[in-house]
């Protein structure tokens, strides 16, 4: 699905792109890949919840497109948002949803970095089965309020028909000394569970996500590479690929629940509609060892 923009058509003018989340991860990425790319680009300086600093950016920068990645997941991690409800409100759907009307207004697309993480496996989606959530399903995990909020706004973000919504699931990159990375989350905790789950690979899909601003994309795309990844799949690989002497010790669910505030989301989705309009899209264990194992190789 695409977007006209009244903007002038994009080509008409050189690129231009306004970048929510500057001192986010995938912010911070979006900014090197644009200047590897030659694009020209700038930071909002406007917080998402204060309409009239947004308005500002958008007539100070005119940009032709817009890319939030700013929002709110909790620090040290989700179980943060359950104690500040509020700002969680603020950021994720207020901030969100003000960013967007902007520039609807305006005649923008934007491309706003959601997640994935709103679906949980089910008797029509068992894990295992093949068989993963599509972009039109209805989102069934509210164990934790970070998904509960992003619920909310994907679902009213549908009724803009200017926004191209990405869901992005336990991101991983070739930067394994980032915090954020998944790879370096489960590597440093005491025990991890072993469920196989959609992830989105960074490198591969973020200058996608650049691409699908210059086609004009919008509405929803499950922003995952092909098929799923278990934790000790991947903790497999470090083994091979970075250190022989790793080890790890797994534990259930059950366990899990005992030391985590907030349920978390497992789940596969349906890649299709994203490798349709990319052919060239790796799955997920294709994905992790050409961008992540092979080039930080240690063995």
């Amino acid at each position: 699905m695409g977007h006209q923009a009244t903007n002038g058509s994009s080509q008409a003018k050189p690129y231009k792109f306004l970048i929510y989340g500057k001192t986010g991860w995938i912010g911070g990425v979006l900014g090197r890949l644009c200047q590897a790319q030659g694009i020209d680009y700038a930071y909002g300086s406007g917080r998402l919840e204060n309409r009239e600093s947004i308005l500002a950016d958008l007539v100070s920068v005119n940009p032709t497109h817009v890319f939030n990645a700013a929002g709110v997941t909790g620090r040290p991690n989700v179980d943060w948002c359950e104690t500040h409800k509020v700002e969680t409100i603020r950021a994720n759907v207020v901030g969100t949803l003000t960013l967007a009307d902007l520039c609807r207004e305006k005649g923008l697309v934007l491309i706003n970095y959601a997640t994935g993480c709103i679906f949980e496996y089910d008797s029509a989606h068992p894990l295992g089965s093949g068989v993963g959530f599509k972009e039109e399903d209805t989102p069934n995990f509210t164990g934790s309020y970070y998904s509960k909020t992003k619920a909310m706004v994907e679902d009213l973000l549908k009724n803009y028909e200017n926004v191209c919504t990405l869901r992005v699931r336990m991101p991983i990159s070739s930067d394994l000394s980032n915090p954020r990375n998944f790879i370096t989350k489960i590597c440093a905790y005491e025990k991890v569970v072993n469920i196989p789950n959609s992830m989105t690979i960074l490198d591969e899909l973020l200058p996608i996500s650049i691409e699908m601003a210059k086609r004009n994309l919008t509405g929803i795309w499950n922003f995952t590479n092909p098929g799923v990844v278990s934790h000790n799949e991947i903790l497999e690989m470090y083994r091979e690929y970075i250190n022989p002497k790793f080890s790890w010790r797994n534990f259930t669910l059950e366990e899990q629940a005992k030391v985590i505030v907030a349920p978390r989301s497992n789940n596969e989705l349906d890649a299709a509609k994203l490798k349709q309009e990319f052919p060239e899209l790796l799955s997920i264990k294709e994905s992790l060892i050409q961008y992540v194992f092979k080039p930080n190789r240690k063995t």
